[in-house]
């Protein structure tokens, strides 16, 4: 195999595997990022979760898309309700689950118990559309700002893939007041589209999430309050002391090299190319500011 065949055999294997593309052979390619495709995220769409067990899970929030349920989150955060609370619910290829675990605790002032849905988030304007749909949209993309859509042709919406963060709730027309919040840790949750309100996604830690124990009993929720994860803090880094706040930037969507990352994505070299992928299966890079 010569070294052009290894270097194709390897891009593929990363394209597969969902492995950094920059851990690609070095040379100029035509999806590298320019310096001025980076972007910041603001500081107060940024929540820092503390474990026990000093493990931290930094969420990115989806402030403009589900504004009244973030300013929920935000309050929540702000007042320090989560502190003291747990990761209560973790069930296999499906989801883990965060806060009160006895739905007791009082809720501080000015939340909103059930804001008004928001499970779409209007017209579906992508940045970059995907070569095919797939089983739950008949189109979908990313936005500038990278964030994975789908849409029907008259509304659009933030799918739930691994990692995504979204808002537990009752029946509706509950729609949840964001004090429980789930992340798919296993399959895609595509089914909860349209169905559940999208607020984020997790951007670092998502390895912490992801190996929890599984419980067996009825929908992961632990049988055992032993056997729950300890969440000893919640912040907004806008929050924190100045420098004490972890800055991160976003891989902006809106050129030519992410199309052709996209590209690569659906025909990946030396492998049968499908022609398309899931949206989920489009590389959303975020870093921690240089």
């Amino acid at each position: 195999m010569n070294a052009f065949h290894r270097s194709a055999a390897l891009l593929g294997l990363l394209l597969l595997s969902g492995t950094a593309l920059a851990q690609a052979p070095a040379g100029p390619r035509p999806f590298d990022p320019l310096e001025s495709d980076w972007k910041p995220i603001p500081d107060d769409e940024i929540m820092i979760i503390a474990l026990t067990g000093n493990r931290t899970v930094v969420v990115r929030l989806a402030a403009r898309f589900a504004p009244a349920h973030v300013a929920n989150i935000r309050t929540l955060a702000h007042t320090h309700w989560w502190d003291g609370s747990s990761i209560y619910r973790v069930q296999e290829n499906w989801v883990a689950q965060w806060g009160d675990p006895t739905n007791e605790k009082k809720l501080p002032d000015g939340i909103t118990e059930s804001p008004p849905a928001e499970f779409e988030i209007g017209a579906f304007t992508p940045a970059q559309t995907l070569a095919k749909h797939d089983a739950y949209s008949t189109q979908s993309g990313v936005t500038a700002d990278g964030w994975p859509i789908a849409g029907n042709g008259s509304v659009g919406w933030l799918t739930h893939c691994y990692g995504t963060v979204g808002v537990a709730r009752d029946a509706l027309p509950h729609t949840g007041s964001g004090a429980a919040l789930f992340s798919p840790i296993g399959q895609t949750a595509r089914r909860l589209d349209r169905n559940y309100t999208v607020v984020g996604r997790i951007i670092e830690g998502m390895k912490y999430m992801s190996s929890l124990p599984r419980s067996d009993a009825t929908m992961g929720v632990y049988a055992d309050a032993k056997e729950r994860t300890g969440i000893v803090s919640v912040r907004l880094a806008s929050d924190l002391p100045a420098a004490e706040r972890p800055h991160f930037q976003y891989r902006s969507t809106d050129n030519v090299r992410f199309a052709a990352q996209i590209a690569a994505r659906e025909n990946p070299p030396g492998m049968v190319a499908p022609g398309g992928v899931d949206v989920c299966d489009v590389q959303l890079t975020i870093r921690r500011a240089p």
